[in-house]
């Protein structure tokens, strides 16, 4: 789950054209760059690329290190450089919110285990649970967490009689071009989360609805065995 301001201030950080034309030049650098070397690549006096690099750096799209570029070490070599290099953090963004990376990654497990002879079937739902659990554990423990996890996720999910209505699919284009394979993927990820809480008192069922994700959450004694 990523926090969506965030994703979006660091990648609007890159709207300002001396900003951006620094982050390309340390992209495309071999190693590591300091600020005289940036400020001259892209024209800038020194004192603006180490606002701008800075900026950057606070906003995730960079990474810091120091080195002495000198070679020397011990009394007198100087002080460290500071340089910057491509941050390993990923940014996208995507609205309505999706996760076809989750998607990816679930399906992926799901080809290793069926590859060393688990049948497909229990292979995905087994990989979707896996993944299931493993969002869980990132979420705080305190309050309400069930909501917390599923917007989280981008199922923007809704309070209705029935239950809990799961308005927007984070795996829209791949479930409408394979409906039974996502739409059942993603039924057991639901279901995972839901086990992954506690939640013993409801359940994910496929329920399509057009333009809304194929799941609801509701009440056990509404579903019986999974659909």
């Amino acid at each position: 789950m990523t926090d969506l301001a965030a994703t979006v201030e660091g990648i609007g950080a890159l709207a300002e054209p001396v900003r951006r034309a620094l982050y390309d030049f340390v992209v495309a650098s071999r190693g590591p760059v300091g600020r005289e070397e940036a400020a001259e690549a892209v024209g800038v006096p020194v004192h603006t690329a180490k606002f701008h690099l800075d900026r950057l750096a606070d906003d995730g799209l960079l990474d810091v290190e120091f080195q002495r570029r000198t070679g020397r070490t011990g009394p007198g070599a100087g002080r460290p450089a500071k340089l910057y290099r491509r941050s390993t953090q990923e940014f996208a963004v995507s609205l309505p919110p999706r996760h076809y990376d989750l998607a990816g990654r679930i399906l992926a497990d799901a080809v290793e285990q069926a590859a060393a002879g688990v049948p497909l079937d229990g292979a995905l739902r087994a990989a979707a649970e896996r993944a299931a659990y493993r969002v869980v554990e990132t979420v705080p423990t305190d309050g309400d967490r069930l909501p917390q996890v599923l917007t989280g996720l981008g199922y923007e999910p809704r309070e209705e009689e029935a239950g809990l209505r799961l308005v927007n699919c984070p795996f829209h284009s791949m479930a409408a071009e394979h409906t039974a394979l996502v739409c059942g993927v993603n039924r057991d990820f639901v279901q995972g989360v839901l086990d992954a809480l506690g939640r013993g008192d409801v359940q994910a069922r496929l329920t399509p609805t057009p333009g809304q994700c194929c799941v609801t959450v509701v009440p056990t004694t509404d579903v019986g065995a999974r659909a």
